[in-house]
């Protein structure tokens, strides 16, 4: 089972059931982490705000 960068806790996921661009939370410090790979499974820290900052340059795209 992988642990969690932030603090090292055991993360409560199926490796093999991941697919690149889900998000998992840490259940015990509440870190969030985007999988950008799978074999091996690669982590990166969601940063806060990000979500918002894409949805804002999406509907500048558009309009």
């Amino acid at each position: 089972m992988p642990s969690c960068p932030e603090c090292e806790s055991e993360l409560d996921i199926e490796v093999d059931e991941v697919e690149e661009g889900d998000v998992i939370t840490c259940e015990e410090c509440g870190a969030e982490f985007e999988v950008v790979g799978v074999e091996p499974l690669e982590l990166a820290r969601v940063e806060e705000g990000l979500e918002e900052e894409d949805d804002l340059n999406e509907e500048d795209e558009e309009g």
